[in-house]
Order: structure tokens, then sequence, then C-alpha cells
């Protein structure tokens, strides 16, 4: 598993952002590439942005009691997993900005590292570890540039 709280491991993920082009196609599922950097970009709104409305208590019992395990552990994601609604992604997106976007979510959250993550609350699951808080963020940006053949 990569981590997003090494240089080096992100040097390699802004690598592969680099890579994708606006008319890049995925080798499996429905998304667009501009899409896709979007619905990577909800992960870290999330976190970062307040625009996203917190589950109530029963929804946040089931996603954590049946979905956070899958999303924290260092399991991979399959191919054309369902997707929850506030992820998915509808229309076109400026593909410029969504790559800049991602960007700079991407080195945020490497500077402001490990320790800033250690117990932090998660709108879905509650508090994590570091380590959930990494393996949530490097697997899905694994899973969706895979997806795109980068």
């Amino acid at each position: 598993m990569q981590n997003v709280f090494l240089k080096e491991d992100c040097d390699q993920f802004l690598n592969r952002i680099n890579h994708l082009k606006s008319d890049t196609q995925p080798l499996w599922g429905k998304m667009s590439v501009d899409q896709m950097l979007a619905h990577c970009n909800v992960t870290y709104e999330m976190v970062y942005d307040d625009i996203h409305k917190k589950p109530n208590a029963f929804m946040r019992f089931l996603l954590k009691s049946f979905v956070k395990d899958k999303v924290v552990d260092e399991t991979p994601y399959p191919k054309n997993i369902r997707t929850a609604p506030q992820f998915i992604i509808s229309g076109n997106r400026n593909f410029e900005l969504e790559r800049e976007r991602l960007i700079a979510y991407i080195i945020k959250t490497l500077e402001l590292g490990k320790d800033n993550f250690e117990g932090k609350e998660s709108l879905s699951f509650g508090k994590l570890s570091s380590k959930e808080w990494n393996n949530m963020f490097a697997k899905h940006l694994d899973h969706h540039f895979s997806q795109f053949g980068v």
C-alpha cells in the first residue's frame, strides 16, 4: 500500500495524474476521465471543504458497521464496485480544473502529515487512525488511476 504521507509515494500519484489526458478512456466502468477526477476529489472535499452533509446517526451506524472496514483496510477495491450516491458525478467536468484540484489536495494531505490525521473524524466513519486515512486515500486513488491505465 502506498503512503499518502510520504513524498516519494505522493510523487508517484502526481506522476500518474500527469499521464492522464482529457481523452483518456477507462479500461472498465462508466466514468469519463474528468468525472473520475471529480469523483476522487469528493473524498478530499469531505475532509477539507464543508460542502457535504454529514450522514444522520442511523446512516453513520450502517456505514461504520458494514462499509468502513472495506474502505479503510488494505484490500484493493474490485472493478465496478458500487459507488455511494455523493460520489456519483454526472455531466461533464473541466478536466484541467479537476486535475489541478486533485493535485492540490494530495499535496495538502502530504504537507499536513500523518499526525494531523491520527484520530481525525471522518464524515461517514467516525474517528480513523492515520493508517486508515492513508488506506482510504491511497487505495481509492490507485483504483481509479488503474481504471484509466496510469
